[in-house]
């Protein structure tokens, strides 16, 4: 049970680099950790917080754990709570790329 940050890797809006915030036991732990943080709910996007490098270091303090984003994904998948992007148009099941990346998050 714990919520998941990990490195602010992920180029973004005003010229920061992103983390993902996720929860790897429920969302509804994710959306009090961050409105703790201060993070509005328009930052959730299906599974995940987009969150600014500016909250990271707090995130942290606030009793985050820094993962690796390939951790992330892989616990955020084995937690069952990954919600994946559904692409108009796409026929079929698709296979989850797994660890293959965060692009897919």
């Amino acid at each position: 049970m714990s919520v998941l940050i990990d490195p602010p890797n992920w180029p973004g809006p005003r010229g920061l680099l992103w983390s993902h915030l996720v929860s790897d036991s429920s969302t509804g732990e994710l959306h009090a950790f961050a409105e703790l943080l201060g993070v509005p709910r328009r930052a959730f996007d299906r599974d995940h917080y987009d969150v600014p490098e500016t909250v990271y270091e707090r995130a942290v303090a606030l009793g985050a754990e820094a993962v690796s984003s390939r951790e992330l994904v892989t616990r955020l998948i084995a937690s069952g709570l990954r919600r994946r992007k559904v692409r108009p148009g796409a026929d079929g099941p698709r296979m989850d790329p797994g660890t293959a990346g965060m692009a897919s998050l």
